[in-house]
């Protein structure tokens, strides 16, 4: 089960991924100003975290199975949307709309979900693997979509990422199961095989809202939201849409910005897996305390240091050890504060504000651009704002007895 989600999110994360370098093409051919290409991505990134929390509650209430065969088609149909599209609507209804919905219905619930059924022991590793599989999507089709890009267009750039979801689409539905238990297995690290809980009667809208419910009267619940929308400014929101134009500005070819791009991929893998490792060993409040740190002390040292390749390098790995390194320690939080089942739904609110934050970086980053002629207030503006959620975890307790669900 966790090859298999690997294998889905590798390719759905690439097909996601893959447009952030091809902005300036698509801005061209279909003859839009940056800030509107962007507000369609902000509206996707917007989407993707307004969708997943009612995820949560589909996922308990029909199973991952389910959901991701309807997520999956969804991509595949936007995808496809996308490749043709020759028009402003097109855009904002492929590449805004359905790009947006679409992921937002497995999200990051499909590796929680994974995690805490199928896995005691190594929990926090395999979630830190299998959001690796981002990394790991942005290391391989990103600079081949720049590539194929320069030879052949944009266009053709999305093909590789929509075959390979196909694949791994089919192999998840053919062999994936929604519990352990189904075949005859406990989870790894128990000795006796737990019973199936009931599934839930109330519809998946209920499910999610008892789930925020739940989560509002407990402080560590606001505290890890904040953060999290932090997360999103200072990563997928500012460098997974707007670093690739970033280095343009500064002179760099379309394939190093990539290949910068890229480069974070490669740390980011190494360094969500190590997350995950150390996520089941050390206090997840300070892990994420020096996680945010890290993080915006290296955006703040990007706009204050000489723009030069050997620079912009040197900062690829740094930040891309912390890309989404907070995503272990916050599910695991979140978990052992509200339990097994409870927990991937009240997750999926913590995630909304996330998206919430992509949505409001990618848009703000890109009217900034074209306002001020820079992105750098933007990298600096989200580097202090990780600093404020590094503080921020002084006001978290440990979590005690998970709550019930």
């Amino acid at each position: 089960m966790a090859a298999l989600g690997f294998l889905y999110g590798l390719f759905a994360s690439s097909a996601l991924g893959v447009p952030s370098v091809l902005m300036r093409d698509i801005a061209a051919d279909l003859h839009v100003s940056m800030s509107e290409l962007s507000a369609s991505q902000g509206l996707r990134f917007a989407l993707f975290g307004l969708v997943a929390p009612f995820a949560g509650g589909m996922m308990l209430r029909y199973g991952p199975r389910v959901m991701l065969a309807v997520a999956g088609t969804m991509t595949l149909a936007g995808l496809l949307l996308t490749v043709f599209m020759t028009n402003r609507f097109e855009m904002w209804l492929g590449l805004g709309l359905i790009l947006g919905i679409a992921p937002g219905l497995t999200a990051l619930q499909l590796a929680t979900i994974i995690s805490v059924r199928w896995f005691t022991t190594h929990r926090g590793l395999v979630v830190g693997l299998l959001n690796g599989s981002v990394a790991t999507g942005t290391l391989i089709f990103v600079p081949m979509g720049a590539w194929i890009t320069e030879h052949w267009g944009w266009r053709l750039a999305l093909v590789p990422s929509g075959l390979g979801l196909l694949l791994a689409l089919m192999l998840f539905l053919l062999l994936g199961k929604d519990r352990p238990q189904e075949l005859g297995l406990a989870s790894l690290g128990e000795t006796a095989m737990a019973p199936i809980p009931a599934v839930p009667r109330r519809n998946f809208v209920a499910l999610s809202f008892h789930g925020l419910r739940l989560a509002s009267t407990r402080p560590v619940f606001w505290v890890l939201a904040l953060t999290f929308l932090i997360c999103g400014v200072s990563s997928y929101g500012l460098t997974s849409t707007h670093f690739v134009p970033f280095c343009g500005d500064l002179g760099l070819p379309a394939v190093t910005s990539a290949g910068l791009l890229a480069m974070i991929g490669v740390f980011d893998l190494i360094g969500t897996v190590g997350s995950g490792w150390l996520s089941d060993r050390f206090d997840n409040r300070w892990l994420l305390a020096i996680y945010y740190g890290f993080r915006g002390l290296s955006l703040i040292w990007l706009v204050e240091s000489n723009a030069t390749l050997v620079t912009m390098s040197a900062f690829a790995m740094l930040y891309g050890l912390d890309f989404i390194a907070t995503v272990p320690p916050t599910v695991r939080l979140t978990v052992g504060t509200f339990g097994r089942e409870m927990g991937p739904v009240v997750f999926g609110w913590i995630f909304a504000a996330h998206q919430l934050g992509v949505g409001l970086m990618a848009f703000a980053a890109g009217v900034s651009r074209d306002a001020l002629g820079t992105y750098v207030p933007a990298f600096l503006f989200a580097g202090l704002l990780c600093l404020l959620a590094a503080a921020a975890f002084a006001l978290v307790k440990r979590p005690a007895v998970p709550a019930p669900a």
